[in-house]
C-alpha cells in the first residue's frame, strides 16, 4: 500500500495530489461543522419561538382560564373576599379576577350568568367586598348590588387632613374619610381603622415609606409631624382598599395624588415659573382657600406680586393662614391672631407658609404656575357669591373694604 492509499501527506513537489485532498477534507470538515452550527442555531429559534407561544398560551389561558369549563359553586358564598376592578376592565377580566380570588369556581361560571343582567357592562372601578365560593349567579347580583362597592373617597379642595368643627357640626378631614373608607367584615364584626390611628401613622411613618415625590421630601421632612402631608393629598376621588395596615392605606393615596399631582405640572410645568415644586403647591393651596375659581389667577398674580415685590417682600397677610393653625373655619381673624408668633401667621411673617394649608384642585395648581400678570397687590371678598375686587392701591382696596363691609359681605 503506497502513503497515497494511507492518505499520508507528501512533499508538494514530490507529489501535488496530496495538498489537494487535504484540503478538500478540510473544506468538507468546515461545511459539517457550519451545518451543525445551523442545525444548532435553528433549533434555538424553534425552541425560543415555542417558549414565546407556550407563554402566550399559558397568557391565554390566565386571561380565559375557566371559560372553557364551567364549574360552579352553590349558594352564596363563605368567608369575605376583596376584589378590585380596575378601569378598563371588561366582563372576561372581571371574572378572571373574581376567579383569582376564590370567589367563583370559574371564569365561565361568572360570563354565563352576566349575559342575564346587561348591568355588568357597567361595573366602575374600585374595591369590592364579596365572599369565597359564591355561585356565579350570586356573584353576579353582589358585584352590580350598589352596597357591594367600598365607598371611593372625595377629596374636595381646600380640605384639611383633620376634622374641623363648625358649632355642633364636625366637617371630616381626610383622615377622618379615610378611616370611613377602611372597614371591612369578618365573620360578621365590622372593623375600621381610627383616624388616630391613620394621624399617628402619618406622623411617625418615614416619608419614604409613606409614598412621598423625591420632590417633596426635603419640605416633608422640614414641616411639624402634624402638617407634614398636607397639600400632598390634592382634590379628587380616591379608591381605597379596606382591610389594610394604616401605612399601606396612606401610602396608596399619596402615590395616587402624586400621579395626579404630576398630571397637573407638578413638578414638571414649575420650571419657569421662579419657585420650586412645594412652593407652587403651597401657593395653590393658598389660592384655593382664598377665593373662588374664576379669581384664581388674579389672586396668584398678587401672591407672586406681594413676594417678590422690592426691595423687600411684602407680607402676605392671608387670614387663611392664620385659621389653617388655628383650626377654625373663619373668614376673619381677631387682632390678638394676627399678632401671634407662628409660622403660619403672614401678617408677621414674610414669605410662603412652611406648608400648604389644604387640598388644592387642578384650577388652583394651573393659576399658581401661571398668574394673570399685571401690577395688583390687593384683594377683598366683595359680595356675597364670593367674587373678589383687586387694586394696585391701598386706597383702592380701603375703599373696596369699606364698601363691602356696608353691603353685609363680611
Amino acid at each position: 500500500m503506497s502513503g497515497d492509499d494511507l492518505g499520508l501527506f507528501t512533499d508538494p513537489e514530490v507529489d501535488e495530489r496530496r495538498p489537494v485532498r487535504k484540503r478538500d477534507r478540510e473544506r468538507d470538515n468546515a461545511r459539517a461543522r457550519a451545518k451543525k452550527r445551523k442545525k444548532t442555531v435553528l433549533w434555538l429559534v424553534v425552541a425560543l419561538v415555542l417558549s414565546v407561544g407556550l407563554g402566550g398560551a399559558y397568557y391565554g389561558y390566565k386571561e380565559l382560564r375557566g371559560i372553557g369549563s364551567f364549574d360552579d359553586y352553590a349558594g352564596s358564598g363563605e368567608a369575605d373576599a376583596i376584589v378590585e376592578v380596575q378601569d378598563g376592565d371588561v366582563v372576561s377580566k372581571i371574572a378572571a379576577t373574581l376567579y383569582d380570588n376564590g370567589v367563583i369556581a370559574s371564569a365561565r361560571a361568572f360570563t354565563e350568568a352576566s349575559k342575564t343582567d346587561a348591568r355588568v357592562t357597567s361595573i366602575q372601578p374600585g374595591f369590592y367586598l364579596m365572599k369565597t365560593k359564591m355561585s356565579g349567579q350570586e356573584a353576579v347580583a353582589r358585584m352590580i348590588d350598589p352596597k357591594t362597592r367600598v365607598p371611593a373617597v372625595q377629596v374636595v379642595g381646600g380640605l384639611k387632613l383633620t376634622d374641623i368643627k363648625v358649632g355642633d357640626k364636625t366637617v371630616k378631614g381626610i383622615y377622618s374619610l379615610l378611616a370611613d373608607a377602611s372597614c371591612t367584615e369578618k365573620d360578621g364584626e365590622k372593623k375600621c381603622l381610627t383616624g388616630d390611628e391613620i394621624k399617628a401613622a402619618a406622623e411617625q411613618t418615614d416619608p419614604v415609606a409613606l409614598g412621598v415625590p423625591e420632590w417633596a421630601l426635603a419640605d416633608v421632612k422640614a414641616a411639624e409631624p402634624q402638617f407634614r402631608l398636607e397639600g400632598l393629598i390634592m382634590r379628587g376621588v380616591y379608591q381605597v382598599k379596606p382591610g389594610v395596615s394604616a401605612v399601606e392605606l396612606i401610602r396608596s393615596v399619596i402615590v395616587s395624588s402624586a400621579q395626579k399631582l404630576q398630571g397637573a405640572g407638578i413638578p414638571g410645568g414649575t420650571v419657569n415659573t421662579g419657585f420650586r415644586p412645594y412652593q407652587i403647591l403651597v401657593i395653590a393651596s393658598l389660592i384655593e382657600k382664598e377665593a373662588i375659581e374664576p379669581d384664581f389667577s388674579k389672586v396668584s398674580q398678587v401672591i407672586y406680586n406681594r413676594l417678590k415685590l422690592l426691595p423687600q417682600a411684602m407680607p402676605l397677610q392671608f387670614d387663611s393662614t392664620i385659621n389653617y393653625k388655628n383650626n377654625q373655619p373663619h373668614i376673619r381673624t381677631s387682632d390678638e391672631d394676627r399678632l401671634a408668633d407662628q409660622p403660619y401667621n403672614t401678617y408677621k411673617n414674610r414669605g410662603l407658609t412652611p406648608t400648604p394649608i389644604g387640598s388644592p384642585s387642578q384650577q388652583a395648581i394651573a393659576a399658581a404656575m401661571k398668574p394673570e400678570g399685571g401690577d395688583i397687590l390687593y384683594f377683598v371678598k366683595c359680595d356675597k357669591n364670593g367674587n373678589s375686587c383687586f387694586a394696585k392701591t391701598f386706597e383702592e382696596h380701603d375703599a373696596n373694604d369699606k364698601k363691602a363691609q356696608r353691603e353685609g359681605v363680611y
